[in-house]
């Protein structure tokens, strides 16, 4: 079963776990214990943690030699290639506020590389699945193909990031130089705007300060739509946390010479 295919497979079981631990308990998710320790505010709640465990527990079952690397519940070591990387609630904050774009992340990666991810919206009802050249979007009326816009220029671009505020000083200008050259922002998607990119509906997403659990699962996702993502400086190094999903290798290099770009003294 060391064929992606069937692995992908293996991993939206993990998503119909997560999903059984997330959706009964997002109406009423307004309690949340704050984990940071820094005066912020970083929220988890008993789905993440309910979550996790459940899909845990699978991988353990079936998979006792793979590696697994969790958000909320530490770490196990690989005997192998293969290590899974988890974000049981991607979007905690729109969790405990009653929206509905939160997203369950699941990567797995081979020698630390993430080959396949998934990206689940339960409360959306989508799931977005890729992995080598497969790309799909799971829902309702069936199994898609996703494909980005293709979009090469920022003053066509409809640019996504989680939080504009997550910038701070020179990023907070760099990222604003990106903002006033695009043609519409929306704001406040997590790691649902970049499925939403690799379906064609957002071409760029811009953000810094991301955890390897953040990441993990956009990168395959977003390459096997056809899209580019790497970091500011213009290379496919995402382990920095700072990130340049785009629709169009033309429309990364716009973005990555605006966020380099030294401002003038």
């Amino acid at each position: 079963m060391d064929d992606l295919a069937s692995l992908a497979e293996f991993a939206q079981r993990l998503a119909d776990a997560a999903r059984a631990e997330t959706l009964p308990r997002w109406r009423e998710a307004g309690e949340a214990r704050n984990k940071a320790d820094d005066g912020s505010f970083n929220p988890v709640t008993d789905a993440d943690v309910g979550s996790e465990r459940a899909m845990r527990a699978l991988i353990e079952a079936h998979f006792p030699d793979h590696g697994i690397v969790g958000e909320e519940l530490g770490e196990r070591a690989s005997s192998g290639p293969w290590s899974w990387s988890l974000d049981p609630l991607d979007g905690t904050r729109a969790f405990v506020c009653g929206m509905p774009t939160w997203v369950t992340l699941i990567a797995l990666l081979e020698h630390g590389q993430p080959v396949l991810g998934v990206i689940d919206a339960p409360r959306i009802g989508e799931r977005y699945v890729g992995f080598g050249a497969t790309a799909e979007l799971y829902d309702h009326q069936g199994v898609h193909p996703l494909n980005v816009s293709g979009c090469a220029h920022l003053v066509d671009a409809r640019l996504s990031t989680t939080d504009p505020y997550m910038f701070r000083d020179e990023e907070a200008e760099a990222f604003d130089r990106v903002r006033r050259s695009i043609r519409t922002a929306r704001y406040g998607h997590d790691g649902y705007a970049y499925a939403r990119l690799a379906a064609g509906s957002i071409d760029l997403v811009v953000e810094s300060g991301l955890a390897p659990h953040d990441i993990n699962a956009l990168v395959p996702v977003v390459r096997a739509a056809g899209g580019v993502i790497g970091n500011w400086e213009g290379d496919f190094d995402v382990s920095g946390g700072r990130i340049v999903a785009a629709a169009s290798q033309e429309l990364y290099d716009e973005a990555v010479n605006l966020l380099r770009e030294t401002p003038q003294l």
